[in-house]
């Protein structure tokens, strides 16, 4: 792996540990971190009252650039990873589903960004 890959990767880490400090602080209970499933990766899994969350955490040097950086192809993997996730836990199935942003940026506190995408509707940006 080189360098520049490594570093990246401890930025998303730490982005990711930023993130659950902050989603922690605002009320959500953590159920899962890095979720791994069959169609990919998870970054987070939380839930808030009768939603279940599925959050992707994106640490870019602009909100633009953090913005830019989730296309409909992986909104699709989140989504159908999120998918095989759930269906591993009856005992949430009854809860709404909702998938958020967490936009992670130097020298600004977290943005997150609540029902970024719909699944299903790719008439509809990012919010």
């Amino acid at each position: 792996m080189s360098r520049a890959r490594r570093q990246a990767e401890a930025r998303g880490r730490w982005a990711e540990w930023l993130a659950m400090g902050w989603l922690l602080c605002k009320g959500y209970h953590l159920l899962d971190h890095r979720a791994r499933t069959a169609a990919g990766e998870i970054d987070l899994v939380a839930r808030r009252g009768e939603y279940l969350v599925f959050i992707e955490v994106k640490a870019r040097s602009s909100v633009q650039a953090a913005l830019d950086s989730i296309g409909s192809r992986q909104r699709g993997r989140i989504t159908r990873a999120a998918s095989i996730w759930r269906a591993r836990r009856p005992d949430l199935q009854s809860l709404h589903l909702r998938y958020d942003l967490m936009l992670v940026v130097p020298g600004r506190l977290p943005q997150h960004r609540r029902a970024a995408w719909v699944p299903g509707d790719g008439a509809r940006d990012l919010l």
